[in-house]
């Protein structure tokens, strides 16, 4: 390290310009307080760019002058190394023995800014402005540190006034530290130390490279992941456009041509059934008019059948009622012949009661055969409808449909839309049916509403049903099956009786599952079984029921008519009795009367004679005319009944007929269409579609068009509803993502690699300085041991485990004990010493750093070392000063012993400002003479 050998001061604090010399190794700085020792030593850190000594610094003494710039220059010297090397000086590459420091202070942008400059030689401040090259702050202290002016040296330097003994607060772990640094080995240790760190730094970037890596990798993967799904949809893409471009059309014409084949087939026996559809229609048509022909036959031979009937009967009551007459004539003889053959004088009183008895009973008769001859009336009224094909409804049927008719509303009724196929089974649909016998069927659903309002207002209790269907087909054993309906009727009506099953007795339904009913209307439902059997003359649905009603009605009108015949003649013979009595009371003479009429009454009886043999040949007559009518009408109906089933079979054929057509006329717009379809379908196909080739390995892939449709379907929805990646750049960011996984990957490497190699070699590199380590604490400790001895105080170094190892030398320190004037070993800073060994001890440590035999020069700024020393102390510390190589810079005020001058080469005297001054006065200088040598300038 170098050493002072001057300072100048411009501007400095109340100085105007000065210079000072150093050039001694122990320099003292005396005077009053107030006087400027700690400005000079301030001037001089200043220079060094060291802080000032307590809360001062530079700005406080440039401002005071007053001026607007300020100069610090140092001369110090530049000695050759022992050790030489590339560095053989300590200002490098100045190689001459002396170097001026300049700084520069002035005012820039309002603040005092500070610059420095290093020049060979002894320069003087007028020239050395022209030649500095000015250097910032830290470049300087660079420069200065590499001149031996380390950060340590310079916290040193910087102690303040009176802290000389602040060595002895340090710790163990401190005091070894500022070993170091004062050694140059702290440096080296920072250097490991920052490698270290570096290292765990770079470990902590190798652990981020790696979490980095760690979470590409799952990028890597989704991408892969995506890049995977992007593949698969262009892959489903190709394979629909290969199915519905490709695959199907030849498929979908290959089926076509079969289905055209099957189609074909298909027409040929469709053409086939239309034609045998087409004849046995036909063949019912003819069959329909033959039975028409028959039904208008048997109903002319019903109506001459008739015409005889009417004729014999009237030829007959013409001879009945002349014998009737010829016979109530014979009467009045007979009852002449019987008053004749009585006495007289009889008693009048109970003859004239006889009287008025035979008149009530002439009166019953009258009403009697007026009521007979109305119902006859009405039962000749009612079979003439029946025989014109009308039946005679209940009056509140005709009155509502009356009703109807002048609403304009059209209907039918159910009785009239029903027709029994088999005769045999009348009874039990009429049962079945009874309810229902006057339902109003509408022919348009839309009057429903004003139907329900006439039913409403004549309270019909019948059901209106607006809807209508057609009949479905019969379940074989079931009474729809025995049943045809000339129009459509209600649905339910369908079901029921689809759902009644058709049973010869109880024994037979017994077996059966369900409803069922017998011939004779014995019908078993869910609630249970009854009888709800119909008489035939009640008969309404259907020509049985017509032709039963109408015989019903002849046997009444028979019975009628023969009822009316007696009890005309039991009128008669009354009133023939009553007009004797009368006669025979007003006194008329019997005898007299036979006797008068005698030729009168043979004649009544001989025509009566003759009229009974004319009524019974009559009656003969009668009775084959009316044996030949019912004949007729049995024939009429049969025909009639034949007729009708056979128009069911017409229609049937007819539907079946046109049902034929129209699958034929389809079947032939179908195979049109197919054809059409596949010559366009053959016409699309790209050339060699069809090649056989071509086929056999599509019909070994596929089973067919409809399993390629299966899986276009298949894949389609496939496609619908995934979710797919349909942007081709995620290929791209794959790949860019699996090359920055690769170069991660490789990078991590090649770094682990290095830090790990730059591990081996720093821990290598520091075990080999370890040995370094000790011997500068070794030659520390040499150097406190002999200064010890030259300051007459025992001390012992306990030397610090030092190894490879970061705890170990974290933990590391340096332990020093003192023994003054043989009292026992005592601590650095224990509290057992007192302030004048304390400053003892603080020098020793302070000196020893600066013995360093590799760098022995140097200088130190002690502030004030003698301030708690005695007499005896103040001579040992200059003895032991002596004893060093180094300069030293010592302040004391001027009130110490006089001793305190004894190891001074060099004393320089501070003088205080005098008042109304303006500078202070030069600091006075006195050199010890040394004998021999030549006087100073």
């Amino acid at each position: 390290m170098f050493q002072m050998k001057a300072v100048e001061m411009v501007h400095w604090d109340f100085w105007q310009r000065l210079t000072v010399p150093l050039d001694a190794q122990i320099v003292t700085i005396i005077g009053p307080n107030g006087s400027g020792k700690t400005t000079l030593l301030d001037a001089m850190r200043t220079l060094l760019a060291i802080k000032c000594s307590g809360k001062r610094d530079y700005k406080r003494y440039v401002r005071n002058n007053r001026e607007a710039f300020a100069y610090l220059r140092g001369v110090v010297d530049n000695p050759r190394r022992p050790s030489g090397g590339l560095y053989p000086t300590p200002f490098f590459p100045i190689v001459s023995d002396t170097v001026t420091l300049l700084c520069r202070i002035k005012k820039q942008g309002g603040d005092w800014v500070r610059h420095y400059a290093i020049l060979d030689g002894d320069v003087a401040l007028e020239l050395a402005e022209g030649q500095a090259q000015w250097l910032g702050v830290q470049e300087y202290r660079r420069r200065l540190e590499a001149a031996g002016l380390t950060p340590a040296v310079a916290e040193v330097l910087a102690l303040e006034q009176g802290d000389t003994d602040k060595l002895t607060e340090y710790s163990p772990r401190q005091l070894l530290d500022l070993v170091f640094q004062v050694f140059g080995d702290k440096d080296v240790l920072d250097n490991y130390q920052r490698a270290r760190e570096e290292q765990r730094a770079t470990e902590l970037e190798l652990e981020a490279l790696t979490r980095q890596e760690e979470v590409l990798e799952g990028r890597v993967e989704t991408m892969k992941t995506r890049a995977n799904r992007h593949l698969e949809w262009r892959q489903l893409q190709h394979s629909i456009a290969r199915l519905r471009d490709e695959a199907l059309p030849v498929l979908g014409y290959l089926d076509g041509k079969a289905s055209v084949a099957g189609l074909w087939r298909g027409y040929r026996s469709g053409y086939h059934a239309l034609n045998r559809a087409r004849g046995e229609h036909a063949d019912t048509l003819e069959l329909v008019a033959r039975l028409k022909a028959a039904e208008v036959a048997a109903d002319a031979a019903r109506g001459a059948a008739e015409s005889a009937r009417q004729a014999a009967q009237d030829a007959f009551m013409t001879a009945k009622s002349e014998h009737a007459g010829v016979a109530g004539q014979l009467k009045e003889r007979d009852r002449l012949q019987a008053l004749a053959g009585k006495e007289y004088g009889a008693d009048a009183a109970a003859l004239a009661a006889q009287l008025a008895g035979l008149r009530d009973r002439a009166d019953t008769l009258k009403d009697g055969l007026r009521a007979l001859k109305q119902q006859r009336e009405d039962k000749s009224q009612q079979l003439e409808a029946l025989e014109l094909g009308r039946g005679r409804a209940p009056d509140e049927v005709r009155h509502f449909r009356a009703a109807l008719d002048e609403a304009g509303i059209g209907h039918a009724m159910l009785a009239e839309l029903v027709e029994v196929t088999d005769a045999r089974w009348q009874g039990a649909v009429e049962a079945l049916l009874r309810p229902y016998r006057h339902v109003v069927l509408l022919d348009d659903p839309a009057d429903r509403r004003a139907a329900w309002q006439l039913g409403e207002r004549q309270r019909y209790r019948h059901f209106i049903v607006p809807e209508r269907a057609s009949p479905p087909a019969a379940k074989p054993g079931s009474l729809l099956e025995v049943v045809r309906f000339s129009a459509k009727a209600p649905d339910w009506l369908y079901r029921q009786m689809n759902s009644v099953t058709r049973v010869e007795d109880a024994s037979a339904g017994a077996t059966v599952d369900g409803d069922w009913i017998t011939r004779d209307g014995y019908f078993r439902e869910r609630r249970g079984a009854r009888h709800i059997g119909v008489a035939p003359h009640d008969y309404a649905f259907g020509e049985a029921a017509r032709q039963s009603r109408l015989a019903a009605l002849r046997e009444e009108l028979k019975r009628l008519n023969v009822q009316i015949l007696a009890d005309e003649e039991q009128l008669v013979a009354a009133t023939r009795e009553a007009a004797g009595l009368a006669d025979y009371l007003s006194g008329m003479d019997a005898i007299r009367q036979l006797d008068g009429r005698a030729e009168e009454f043979a004649a009544l009886e001989a025509r009566k004679t003759s009229l009974e043999a004319e009524i019974a040949r009559l009656g003969a007559v009668l009775a084959e005319a009316a044996a030949e009518k019912a004949a007729a009408d049995t024939r009429y109906g049969d025909a009639r009944l034949a007729h009708d089933r056979v128009c069911q079979r017409e229609q049937d054929s007819l539907a079946a007929y046109r049902q034929q057509r129209q699958e034929v006329d389809g079947a032939r717009r179908q195979l049109r269409r197919l054809l059409a379809e596949l010559r366009e379908g053959a016409a699309r196909l790209p050339e060699g579609a069809l090649a056989p080739e071509h086929i056999a390995a599509l019909e070994d892939e596929f089973d067919g068009a409809a399993d390629a449709r299966h899986q276009l379907n298949y894949l389609e929805e496939r496609l619908g509803n995934g979710e797919w990646e349909t942007d081709d750049a995620v290929l791209q960011l794959k790949d860019k993502l699996v090359d920055d996984l690769a170069q991660i990957d490789r990078e991590r490497r090649r770094r682990q690699a290095e830090v790990d190699r730059s591990r081996e070699l720093t821990d290598d590199a520091r075990a080999a300085y370890i040995g370094k380590l000790r011997a500068t604490v070794r030659a520390y400790g040499q150097n406190v041991r002999r200064l010890g001895e030259l300051a007459g105080i025992g001390v012992e170094v306990e030397l610090p485990q030092l190894a490879n190892d970061d705890a170990v030398l974290a933990q590391a320190g340096l332990v020093l004990k003192f023994n003054f004037d043989q009292k026992g070993m005592m601590g650095m800073n224990d509290g057992e010493a007192s302030g004048g060994q304390q400053v003892m001890k603080s020098l020793i440590l302070l000196i020893a750093l600066m013995m360093d035999e590799a760098n022995p020069s140097g200088f130190v700024f002690i502030d004030e070392p003698f301030a708690h020393l005695d007499i005896f102390n103040i001579d040992r510390v200059a003895g032991f000063l002596k004893a060093t190589e180094a300069q030293y810079l010592i302040t004391t005020p001027n009130t110490h012993n006089v001793n305190i001058f004894a190891p001074s080469e060099l004393t320089l005297a501070t003088r205080k400002k005098r008042p109304g001054e303006t500078w202070a006065p030069p600091i006075l200088q006195a050199r010890r003479r040394v004998e021999g040598a030549e006087p100073a300038p």
